[in-house]
């Protein structure tokens, strides 16, 4: 009995399921033919405007050629009556002439008859009718003026409703990644005179391949591009990968999207470690800021955070991963040295970040160092730290730091700063990061892994990353290399 009443409860609530499916079908089905009369009536509205355009169109030619036809009648007409008036005036002395001469016959005096004779003749001599041109000077054809519309009734009789447009292709070899930029540029499968602008789709992501459906970021768009090429600009690359697709439109629909690309975006992320930081720092990611209060809310808190932990089992994180083996178990800095490092290592490869500082900033510190330092250490008094050092209290100072030894560099202290890291090349170098002159060079063989490093005293830095080694800093690298470079006296093998 109870097994009857459960089959039968289960095929109640597969009926529910099932009805509320059916139920929500119509409803869509409903919806769909609402829709559907809904989008016939805006076709047929801009089909009416289509056509009433095209006969505008044709009303305003009709008129204007119109117009050119009465213009060539009247310039003919006039033509043919001022020939008509010269001719009526011609004809009119030519019957004076004659009606003289035919009384001059009945002159009987000799003499009389040969001066009317002489002069007659003189008359007839300059008479117009006899420098008249008796041929029209116009025609009264006007087939110039005809037309014929048989080409255009065959284009329009083959006016067809618009065509899906198809998708475009995307040129694989000639999209470029270069300066934090990427140039990306497509074509169509065959000529299509009707697209009127292209839409690029582009999101970040960690996967090499085709896209994925979960754990991806929304796609970002850009539209009307009327170029079969674009450049999006300003990036921040904080993914591996970039995807991206396009499509092309005409004036009433978007066709399929291309066959997404991916493209590589490498870039040197990092954010700040607060974990480690001087209690007078405030840390937020990428922004470090002189915390004048000393951290005693800091100090409190992390107190309690260290209570509450003293029981509770860590968990467990890789420790293979640079982030994790920047951060290990160093303590905070103490002292002196209000420092924040990067908790991201530098291992191998070229990597490049930038450094603003607040304009009202009294001191700070710009560098890497091995991942290990003192919490008293300071950038650049040690024999494991590189750093430029800028200093406004009271007047500005600008130098480079390495081994407590200091030398001092005679520019202007950029508004940006460019830090350039080449590990396995064994070079440092420093930028000004709007201009991208180079500031100062380092040059030595790193033996562990490098953590950036900033150094902060009343003021904020911002930290910029996710960026690749700009073109121009490329160039000037293969140019100074190739020069041999300037040596700096604070140079050496660590």
């Amino acid at each position: 009995m109870d097994e009857e009443r459960e089959t039968l409860q289960r095929i109640v609530s597969t009926l529910v399921n099932k009805n509320d499916e059916i139920h929500n079908f119509i409803d869509m089905l409903n919806h769909t033919i609402s829709n559907v009369q809904v989008n016939s009536s805006n076709a047929i509205s801009e089909l009416d405007e289509e056509f009433d355009g095209l006969y505008s169109v044709l009303h305003e030619m009709k008129g204007s050629m119109a117009n050119t036809i009465q213009q060539e009648e009247a310039r003919k007409i006039q033509a043919l009556q001022d020939q008509l008036s010269q001719c009526s005036r011609a004809l009119e002395s030519s019957e004076e002439l004659l009606e003289l001469a035919v009384q001059s016959l009945d002159i009987k005096n000799p003499v009389e008859l040969l001066e009317a004779s002489r002069q007659i003749k003189d008359s007839v001599t300059v008479a117009s009718a006899f420098r008249l041109s008796l041929k029209p000077k116009v025609s009264d054809s006007m087939t110039h003026m005809m037309v014929d519309f048989a080409l255009e009734k065959r284009m329009l009789q083959a006016v067809k409703f618009l065509p899906v447009p198809k998708a475009p292709e995307i040129d694989v070899a000639a999209c470029l990644v270069a300066d934090n930029c990427i140039t990306i540029s497509w074509r169509m499968p065959e000529e299509d005179s009707r697209i009127d602008h292209f839409v690029l789709e582009y999101r970040k992501t960690n996967f090499d391949g085709l896209p994925r459906l979960k754990g991806e970021q929304r796609w970002e768009l850009v539209d009307y591009i009327k170029a079969t090429q674009y450049t999006l600009s300003g990036l921040r690359f904080d993914t591996k990968y970039m995807n991206l697709r396009v499509q092309a439109c005409n004036k009433a629909v978007a066709g399929e999207y291309s066959d997404p690309v991916t493209l590589e975006t490498k870039a040197f992320v990092f954010s700040l470690d607060s974990t480690s930081s001087h209690l007078n720092l405030k840390v937020e990611d990428t922004y470090v800021e002189w915390d004048p209060t000393g951290g005693k809310g800091q100090e409190k808190i992390k107190g309690k955070e260290n209570k509450n932990r003293s029981n509770t089992a860590s968990p467990k994180r890789s420790t293979n991963s640079p982030r994790a083996l920047s951060r290990g178990s160093r303590d905070r800095f103490a002292g002196e040295s209000y420092t924040v490092l990067g908790d991201t290592a530098v291992e191998s490869g070229q990597h490049y970040w930038e450094v603003r500082a607040q304009k009202d900033c009294k001191s700070y510190s710009v560098g890497v160092t091995y991942r290990n330092p003192g919490k008293f250490d300071q950038l650049g008094k040690t024999n494991s730290s590189w750093c430029i050092h800028i200093n406004n209290w009271l007047q500005t100072t600008f130098s480079a730091k390495h081994n407590n030894k200091a030398k001092t560099l005679d520019i202007p202290v950029p508004d940006r700063i460019g830090v350039y890291c080449d590990f396995d090349g064994g070079q440092l170098s420093f930028y000004n990061a709007s201009s991208k002159a180079l500031l100062h060079t380092f040059r030595t063989k790193f033996t562990q892994p490098l953590l950036p490093g900033f150094m902060i005293w009343c003021g904020g830095l911002t930290v910029m990353t996710g960026l690749q080694v700009p073109s121009a800093v490329k160039t000037l690298q293969k140019s100074e290399n190739g020069l041999g470079g300037s040596t700096s006296s604070l140079n050496n093998v660590a």
